[in-house]
């Protein structure tokens, strides 16, 4: 592999995450250009939002 190939990125439907304490939701891209993880309530705990669309499998 040569040095000045770049790395192929995938992208994938960004995530939501919610703040335990006050419920405001960022996305995984604002999280990750702050300095630190933290909400601007000054809270660390963060949960996965989970998308309103359930998965339907069909039984084998």
């Amino acid at each position: 592999m040569s040095g000045t190939a770049e790395e192929q990125v995938k992208v994938f439907q960004s995530s939501i995450y919610e703040c335990v304490r006050c419920g405001t939701k960022t996305s995984q891209e604002e999280l990750s250009n702050l300095p630190e993880v933290k909400c601007i309530c000054g809270y660390r705990v963060f949960r996965k939002v989970r998308p309103s669309v359930v998965k339907q499998i069909k039984a084998v």
